[in-house]
């Protein structure tokens, strides 16, 4: 009995070790990729335009990063990241463009993505910004990490607006001060007369009465262009909202009192905050 016992414990024994080789045998490992090699269809300086905004304006193409495991070629889905940076910030910059990309080696870009992308990262229009452009690559949980190489290329953005800017915007109605349109010359309407913060942007504070209306006028002493809520006459929401070229009266807050009122063609909205 006790040397089947031993014979026992020998075959188990046996069997355990052969099934940990095993075990082993099996594990996959990760064993590296190549780092993707990035290239652009055009290498001079881009300047963009709002005529062309349809259009393809570069492609990115890359080669595979061939991750390989212990038994081979990855089959796993590689997901890629293009990044835009400005030069000399090295990928650090908080506001750096991203765009993903799944499994594809290619990107096209029109004319408005592209101009976008820039604008999105803060950078102001109609100047040629020097900007570098990598490819990030990786497996699932962003594991893996590749970078490519980094292309360098100059991109002039243009101003993209909802509405054409006007050189000038004044405020006029039974809200304001000067009522609807008043008599009154340039010297009398610098308080009805907006500030251009910037490109696209403008700002005014004045004092609004509780209730009542008003529009934004680019020429004062003119309804050849107004400005206005995109709905009915005095159903926008006062605390801000959408406007357009012949909109709808808007309606002043139901308090009287001093309000700033910032009003951007690049988004076709204006905010109306208390002052």
């Amino acid at each position: 009995m006790k040397k089947i016992l031993k014979q026992l414990f020998f075959l188990s024994l046996l069997v355990t070790v052969f099934a940990s080789c095993e075990k082993d045998e099996n594990k996959v490992y990760y064993e590296g990729g190549t780092a993707p090699a990035l290239s652009a269809s055009v290498s001079g300086p881009l300047v963009l335009t709002i005529a062309e905004r349809n259009n393809p304006a570069i492609t990115f193409n890359w080669t595979n990063p061939d991750y390989k495991f212990t038994t081979g070629l990855s089959s796993h889905d590689v997901f890629y990241t293009l990044q835009f940076d400005t030069t000399g910030s090295n990928f650090t910059n908080p506001n750096i463009g991203e765009v993903s990309i799944s499994n594809d080696l290619a990107k096209t870009f029109t004319v408005g993505e592209l101009n976008t992308r820039i604008l999105g990262m803060g950078l102001l229009e109609d100047i040629p910004h020097n900007m570098e452009i990598r490819l990030k690559a990786s497996l699932v949980n962003n594991t893996g990490i590749l970078y490519s190489n980094v292309i360098a290329i100059t991109i002039t953005p243009f101003l993209d607006v909802v509405w054409p800017v006007p050189t000038n915007l004044y405020i006029t109605g039974s809200a304001t001060p000067a009522s609807w349109q008043c008599a009154c010359g340039e010297p009398e309407l610098l308080s009805q007369k907006f500030t251009k913060v910037s490109s696209s942007k403008f700002e005014l504070t004045i004092a609004l009465s509780a209730d009542n209306s008003y529009l934004f006028i680019p020429v004062y002493g003119s309804w050849a262009a107004k400005y206005g809520y995109t709905g009915g006459n005095n159903a926008n929401n006062v605390n801000g909202d959408d406007f357009k070229p012949n909109g709808g009266d808007m309606k002043a807050p139901g308090v009287s009192r001093n309000y700033k009122i910032t009003v951007d063609f690049k988004s076709g909205k204006f905010k109306v905050d208390p002052a």
